[in-house]
């Protein structure tokens, strides 16, 4: 029986590089990897994947150039203006996870004009990390536990998943890294706890259609294991 799969993450790695080997600014590639990044949801959607987490902006992206950041929010705030209808009317909800506050009052304004705009549509929840990073978040929900005066003995993985900004969906079945690199760099750090990983030295902007049925292909003929030998898991050993 092949893998069900609900849930993939991506790390769009590879912008800058597609760009710099092209001999174009930077700023290029993320324009293609956003145009890139639209085609993967339609693509997600159209193969029944219910969520579709995408890495953005971490939160140790900050120590890029200025000049970089500033392309990404103006980049970020021309998707909002071009996108969030057309996303809105396939029936496309649009979630952020991270931490919102370093942003400006205007782009906090329009990230929350497209959360509320997409609302009510179940067909795909997309989640956009944005200022995020694994550490923090769980910083962030040890905090929230910590001020609702939750006692220790109250606490549980359960518990604990709820206060995650992922709060709202299942773990990743599949997270696939682009770009050629192999680490999870500060990604989901809890949520990856049994996805299976997936790297591939496809440049984010050349990732395609044909290269997330690659992926997915892949996952299906994986023998997922949840921490049980072989001889359980066929066994069929809950």
């Amino acid at each position: 029986m092949q893998n069900r799969i609900e849930h993939i993450a991506i790390i769009m790695d590879g912008n800058g590089r597609w760009a710099q080997k092209r001999g174009l600014p930077r700023l290029k590639g993320h324009e293609k990897g956003a145009r890139a990044a639209l085609k993967i949801v339609e693509t997600a959607k159209a193969r029944g994947i219910s969520h579709l987490t995408l890495f953005a902006f971490s939160s140790e992206n900050w120590n890029r150039p200025r000049e970089e950041i500033d392309g990404l929010f103006r980049l970020l705030e021309r998707f909002i203006d071009e996108e969030v209808n057309r996303l809105r009317d396939s029936g496309v909800r649009i979630h952020i996870i991270g931490d919102l506050s370093r942003f400006s009052k205007p782009l906090q304004d329009k990230i929350s004009f497209t959360v509320t705009t997409t609302e009510a549509n179940t067909d795909l929840h997309l989640a956009i990390a944005m200022n995020y990073g694994g550490r923090d978040e769980i910083v962030r929900a040890v905090r929230s536990l910590v001020s609702s005066g939750e006692k220790p003995e109250g606490i549980d993985e359960k518990t604990f998943s709820a206060r995650l900004d992922t709060a709202f969906m299942p773990d990743p079945d599949l997270m696939i890294r682009t770009g050629g690199e192999w680490r999870v760099s500060n990604f989901l750090l809890w949520q990856l706890a049994y996805t299976e990983i997936y790297f591939t030295d496809t440049l984010w902007p050349d990732f395609d259609e044909r290269a997330l049925d690659d992926a997915i292909t892949w996952f299906r003929a994986r023998q997922r294991r949840f921490g049980k030998t072989p001889e359980q898991v066929e066994d069929g050993m809950p």
